[in-house]
């Protein structure tokens, strides 16, 4: 099983509003949680070009890790 860190900011805002029921956060917790997932999925991405057994799978893997970090194709290699 993994694990995932959040920063402890919003792991506040997630407590208030559980726990206090504060909706003013869900929106800031929202968009902390999105860029969360955005991490996790370019992460995942990086780590497939790295290790994809055929350089077919690699390249599609580094394509798409490219275009989630915002790398212009003019910048590529």
């Amino acid at each position: 099983m993994k694990n995932v860190q959040i920063p402890y900011e919003l792991f506040m805002l997630m407590l208030r509003y559980h726990l206090v029921e504060d909706d003013d956060c869900l929106n800031e917790i929202r968009q902390g949680l999105e860029q969360k997932l955005d991490s996790l999925v370019r992460h995942e991405l990086y780590e497939k070009y790295k290790t994809a057994p055929t350089q077919e799978e690699r390249e599609k893997a580094r394509q798409e890790y490219l275009e989630r970090r915002g790398v212009p194709n003019s910048f590529r290699w």
